[in-house]
């Protein structure tokens, strides 16, 4: 009777034992499982952090790349365009330098001398002018200067005794990139008047650029 006791207490001990242990594998298993689904998911947003992360670089990257590419070729646009009108102001240059070799000329240096004494306002003043226009110079320099004390004269009521001489200094000579025309100053120097061919051509197309770049290059 005992042993029969002792035997049914063991297999209750048993039993819940069993039992205890069955409760415990689910509870791990269940725990196991929401762990590894918890990590799962943890990792996936993690993955997805990533690319999104990756494809916000790739779209920086690729918007950099557009704008260096854009940048590049507005560079390129603007040289060829520059270009262009380096070409076309050489060209003019050209002109100019014709002009210079015409018979109108000795008459065209006379007005430029003219009209350079009438800026400058100096009582005396030095020409400058290219080597090859020396001797033209002092031929038409004296018609200049009676011009210019008659204009001031009819202007002013004053007449004027101006001192006008021409550069003694041939290593002072204008060079030839001026295309011709006449260089004016007076205060040893300090005031400067220059109505070069050059000079000239440079004011026009400097005032006319606005005008010339929507010719050559008019807006699409």
């Amino acid at each position: 009777m005992a042993h029969d006791q002792i035997r049914q207490m063991v297999n209750f001990i048993l039993q819940e034992a069993h039992e205890k242990a069955n409760e415990i594998r689910v509870k791990t298993e269940h725990d196991f499982n929401l762990e590894k689904q918890t990590l799962v998911h943890e990792a996936k947003l993690a993955i997805q952090d990533e690319f999104a992360k990756k494809e916000k670089d790739r779209e920086i990257q690729d918007r950099i790349a557009r704008s260096a590419e854009i940048g590049e070729c507005r560079v390129k646009k603007m040289k060829v365009r520059d270009d262009l009108l380096q070409t076309l102001l050489s060209e003019a240059g050209a002109k100019c330098a014709m002009v210079a070799r015409g018979q109108n000329y000795p008459h065209l240096l006379q007005k430029l001398i003219v009209q350079g004494l009438i800026k400058i306002d100096e009582e005396e003043c030095t020409i400058y002018c290219r080597g090859e226009d020396v001797k033209t110079v002092e031929k038409i320099l004296p018609d200049a200067m009676e011009e210019y004390v008659a204009i001031m004269e009819r202007e002013s009521g004053v007449k004027l005794s101006p001192k006008v001489k021409l550069n003694d200094n041939r290593d002072k000579d204008l060079p030839d990139s001026t295309y011709g025309g006449v260089k004016l100053t007076a205060a040893a120097g300090k005031i400067v008047c220059d109505n070069t061919m050059s000079a000239r051509l440079t004011l026009v197309y400097d005032e006319l650029l606005p005008s010339i770049r929507a010719i050559i290059f008019p807006e699409q």
